[in-house]
């Protein structure tokens, strides 16, 4: 279906008209679907806007959203909108001291929240800033007792709109009317891996050209349906939740918790599906705990034809020529294993899947092309609507991003960094020029701070971000050695189902060393299997049996770098598995689970002295935060052990 609207109110509106019976949003609710057509959802938006109108809600006011995934928090998105409002989407996860910062630099007074939970946080919010007026909240069970100043449920809300609507007939659609493409749609925060996050703003024109070419590549409309389970603050779920959403008109489905995405994604059964690749490495290791569970001539047949498909599938699915015995057989595997695979990973009907927000290890992504889900790759920023690059059906190449999206120009700076200019990069960062001034140089390029390369068909290839990008010490005191690229080692790392995060160093040093996080449920699995004992992740983590198993996929891992050219030096020296999980609460990672690695450097400093000072083991007490607020200590001594590494060779041998 072929739309003109120019914002996001517009194209909502044009929708409830063109197909007003046809199912724009699902939400499974007490193990119930309960759906809204277009024409419901225009309607609850507008009654929504109306509400935020009666309470004083004007044209360049912000609206804080903090919530999962729920129907009623996407139309909140654009009832702001409808009053030229710019909606404030903030991590449903975020403890209160993250949250006041962003209320602050906002300059938020309305706020909607998902539940108790998250009033909760907002009323301890705003003992320190008292200028949140008004917390609208969508699902009542246990507020009934709540009294607070400027409470209110969502269905209060809708009510006022009703009768403010009524008393000012013609006002919504005004306000509707003028709004302007150039306006801002939406502040997203960035996840601050460098320090404070920073409110980036994005226009209805940057954020429809982005949702729109999309669509067209892909061909999505009215058919198609689309999960969505990420956090509606990062700026991936704002590309596909809302502007391919509102430009391309298909089905947004909103799970019933986050444990249930799986099982709610085998009833749907979306055409249209997009993750981090932290979910694609999830998905991976629960199908592994489940193939070591399963009997011996099932393993036999599982690795059998997954060897096939590691060869073939992908060209398959490429469409490049594959002979007639091998197809044959993987139709025979298709039947039995493959197929079988897709539904128990809810990827039955996908059309297409895409992957964006961080680097995907290329064997992760060859994993899942390979038993014929037509992953591909989305490459772009908080700042680009995460709108740079696409893969097109076809022309996928592991190691790339894909190529210039329509409307992009891409260019590579004598530096390496990735620089970007189109109809997706941002306006501007919120009340903030002067770091508006340092990533938008003079000819409107804007710097990503990712270093890249192209290839003579035009794709891009990231290496890894540009400040993490360094290099080994020469040996003999020679200038530089060989580049370090962490993050490409890192995804490498986390291919294995027992590795949950990993963190490399090496910059300027004469050797690269790891900090490894285990994945405790599979590595759990695998140890029950032996019968070994165990009394939690420290324990665990702590196993000799388990630091082995570590052990074996590091050295899988330097075999491969040492077949590829330029990495035989950047193979894994020494490791240790560290005593707790990194976490965002604790400032490792940011809210979308990216490696804070300046920040672990400096905290486990003690750790990275020890790996590289030659001692075979290191003690450490380290103060975590709970989700209560509380805090503790975990403390341990934690081995250091020495990886295999290889003698380098040629990727061809």
């Amino acid at each position: 279906m072929q739309t003109t609207a120019n914002t996001f109110p517009r194209l909502l509106l044009e929708h409830s008209k063109q197909q007003p019976d046809a199912p724009a949003v699902r939400e499974k609710d007490l193990g119930i679907w309960q759906t809204w057509s277009w024409a419901a959802v225009a309607r609850e938006v507008r009654e929504f806007a109306c509400g935020l109108a009666s309470l004083g809600f004007k044209a360049g006011d912000n609206l804080a959203i903090v919530g999962a995934n729920r129907p009623h928090l996407y139309m909140a998105v654009v009832a702001a909108q409808c009053l030229r409002g710019v909606p404030v989407p903030l991590y449903q996860d975020a403890v209160a001291g993250e949250m006041v910062f962003m209320l602050e630099d906002a300059s938020v007074e309305f706020v909607i929240a998902e539940d108790q939970e998250q009033v909760d946080k907002l009323l301890e919010c705003r003992e320190t800033r008292p200028a949140i007026r008004h917390i609208i909240y969508d699902d009542p069970r246990g507020l009934r007792h709540y009294d607070q100043p400027g409470l209110m449920s969502y269905e209060k809300l809708r009510e006022l709109g009703r009768a403010w609507d009524a008393a000012h007939p013609g006002a919504f659609d005004q306000s509707v009317a003028a709004g302007e493409p150039g306006d801002v749609a939406v502040i997203l925060y960035t996840s601050g891996t460098t320090g404070r996050p920073k409110g980036v703003c994005q226009t209805h024109a940057s954020f429809i050209a982005a949702g729109r070419g999309g669509v067209e590549t892909d061909k999505l409309g009215p058919g198609d349906n689309i999960m969505s389970y990420l956090p509606m603050a990062w700026v991936g779920d704002h590309l596909f939740s809302v502007a391919q959403w509102l430009v391309g008109g298909f089905t947004l489905n909103c799970p019933e918790s986050a444990e249930t995405v799986m099982n709610d994604m085998r009833e749907i059964g979306p055409s249209y599906y997009f993750g981090p690749p932290r979910t694609f490495e999830g998905l991976l290791t629960a199908v592994s705990i489940r193939i070591e569970d399963a009997a011996a001539p099932k393993r036999w047949l599982y690795a059998k034809f997954m060897a096939l498909a590691r060869r073939v599938g992908a060209d398959i699915l490429n469409g490049a020529p594959v002979g007639f015995g091998d197809r044959l057989m993987y139709g025979i595997g298709n039947l039995m294993i493959y197929g079988p695979l897709r539904n128990v990973l809810g990827m039955s009907r996908i059309r297409v899947a895409y992957t964006a927000g961080a680097a995907i290890g290329p064997d992760l992504f060859r994993f899942y092309r390979s038993i014929g889900v037509n992953l591909k790759q989305f490459y772009g920023q908080t700042e680009t609507c995460a709108y740079v690059c696409l893969q097109q059906d076809g022309k996928v190449k592991l190691q790339t991003v894909g190529s210039a999206a329509p409307g992009i120009e891409l260019k590579i700076a004598p530096d390496g960094e990735v620089l970007v200019r189109g109809v997706s990069v941002l306006k501007e960062y919120y009340k903030r020029p002067d770091a508006t001034a340092e990533v938008l140089d003079a000819d409107g390029y804007f710097h990503t701070g990712d270093a890249g390369v192209l290839d003579a068909e035009g794709h891009l290839r990231i290496i890894d971000r540009a400040k993490d990008v360094g290099r080994m010490a020469a040996p003999g005191g020679a200038a530089a050695g060989a580049m370090f690229a962490p993050n490409y080692i890192e995804n490498k790392l986390k291919f294995f189902p027992q590795i949950k995060e990993a963190v490399c160093f090496g910059h300027e040093r004469d050797q690269v060393c790891a900090f490894i996080n285990i994945d405790y449920e599979a590595v759990g699995n695998w140890a029950e299997r032996r019968g070994l004992a165990y009394g939690g992740y420290v324990d665990l983590a702590g196993k000799p049996d388990v630091l082995a198993l570590v052990a074996d996929c590091i050295g899988k891992v330097n075999a491969d770098l040492a077949a590829e050219e330029g990495m035989a030096d950047t193979q894994i020296a020494r490791f240790m598995v560290l005593h707790k999980e990194l976490d965002p609460d604790d400032d490792e990672l940011t809210r979308t689970r990216k490696v804070r690695r300046g920040f672990i450097a400096g905290k486990y400093a003690v750790l990275v002295d020890a790996l590289y000072g030659g001692k075979s083991e290191q003690y450490i007490e380290t103060q975590v935060k709970f989700e209560d607020g509380r805090t503790g200590v975990v403390s341990a001594t934690l081995s250091i052990v020495e990886a295999k590494c290889f003698a380098p060779m040629k990727a061809a041998a």
